[in-house]
């Protein structure tokens, strides 16, 4: 199994697709890829989910394509036959992770106390979704946790937006950063695409910006 901050392509950004309908899951990673977004998640929110995620793998081969709200060994097992090159979950338990783990992908299971995170690390899991990200602490709480588990790189999700990314960036711990703010729901309903390129642009520049001045 591959750690998924090896297998991530293009800058240190994890949008999230949530579509109704392949055909505009493959729009919107269209959109997002020529703002040069090079990786990105695809929720299990919708009943055609697993469907975008096969329809994006095959309109788009050069874009990695993960799968997100990953809650059972069944949603984990269908990710992966739809295609799905790595998993992210919202939360973590021992059968869940187990589950996660025995696809082979690679992963990032979400969790948000330190307890969670000495779960995962008991099974050898050293990259975690941080979620949600804000309610949960944030950057504030990614810095505290930083000394105590020091071996732990997180992925931030959850109420990240162009005005507090930096901020996350900015953190030795965090490999990438994950959120919705690039496809904003009134973009998707009326079919702006630009406006979805547009976003996803502005958040590359900003992350290349920074990796710069590391």
């Amino acid at each position: 199994m591959s750690a998924l901050s090896h297998i991530l392509q293009g800058p240190a950004l994890l949008p999230i697709i949530q579509a109704e309908v392949p055909s505009t899951a493959v729009a919107i990673a269209k959109a997002m890829q020529q703002g040069g977004i090079g990786s990105v998640e695809v929720v299990l929110r919708t009943p055609k989910a697993l469907d975008c995620i096969s329809a994006i793998r095959i309109a788009l081969p050069e874009l990695l394509v993960g799968a997100g709200t990953i809650l059972s060994a069944a949603d984990a097992q269908a990710a992966k036959d739809a295609g799905a090159q790595f998993l992210v979950s919202p939360a973590s338990t021992p059968k869940l992770l187990q589950a996660m783990l025995d696809t082979g992908l690679a992963l990032a299971p979400g969790v948000s106390t330190p307890s969670e995170i000495a779960l995962a690390l008991e099974m050898g899991i050293r990259e975690l979704k941080f979620f949600p990200a804000n309610l949960s602490g944030g950057s504030a709480m990614l810095k505290a946790l930083s000394s105590i588990f020091q071996q732990v790189r997180f992925c931030p999700t959850g109420g990240i937006s162009q005005q507090n990314l930096a901020e996350y960036l900015a953190l030795p711990n965090v490999f990438v950063v994950g959120g919705s703010w690039i496809s904003p729901a009134s973009a998707i309903a009326s079919g702006d695409w630009a406006q979805i390129t547009a976003l996803s642009h502005q958040a590359c520049s900003l992350a290349r910006q920074l990796k710069q001045a590391a």
